[in-house]
């Protein structure tokens, strides 16, 4: 790598104890190991309105938004861990991404997100761990420049798959976990 990437980690959950939570922290493990900066945010710390252009037009954007545009723009890649809701994305991760995908006074439209490096995962109750849910996310990522890798895991059985301290008890999940967070380090490292 010529420069150290910085990754940010997040879930597209406000669950104290969401199961995506904890999945997309073994991914950031997987980025530190290969030598990138990490940074996990929970979108719990940043609650939004509901994304509406009316609102912005009144109001402007909201001031947790220019927060969050702050943290996305300094860092080249993504780590985003999603539950699958009635087969889709989260609410919360969708209005979050409306939301940032909103041009601030002076700013490039899509500056959080063009050209930026994701990896995607998911992990739900389920039987097939939130897999319908991640064909969403690399569509709407997608639509709005991000680069998404081709990787990507889906960990059935949530209830069960987690050990007490919060790694996967499955080693084969757990390291095909970290080598997403790896992956998306490499590939940063290498685009900036």
């Amino acid at each position: 790598m010529t420069a150290t990437p910085k990754i940010l980690a997040f879930a597209g959950s406000t669950r104290r104890n969401s199961f995506n939570k904890k999945l997309v922290q073994i991914a950031a493990q997987g980025a530190l190991q290969n030598g990138a900066e990490a940074t996990f945010l929970d979108l719990a710390d940043y609650r939004l309105p509901i994304f509406d252009e009316d609102l912005e037009a009144a109001e402007g954007l909201p001031e947790n938004v220019l927060r969050l545009k702050e943290i996305f723009i300094e860092h080249q890649g993504l780590l985003i861990a999603s539950p699958e809701y009635n087969g889709s994305v989260s609410a919360v991760l969708k209005n979050t991404i409306d939301w940032l995908s909103r041009p601030a006074p002076g700013e490039a439209g899509l500056a959080c997100f063009t050209g930026k490096v994701a990896a995607v995962m998911s992990t739900s109750p389920g039987g097939l761990g939130g897999l319908r849910g991640l064909v969403h996310i690399r569509a709407i990522l997608g639509n709005i420049g991000v680069i998404v890798l081709p990787g990507q895991v889906a960990v059935p059985k949530a209830h069960d798959a987690f050990a007490a301290d919060g790694s996967l008890k499955d080693p084969k999940q757990q390291t095909s976990i970290q080598q997403l967070g790896h992956n998306v380090a490499t590939i940063a490292g290498k685009l900036f």
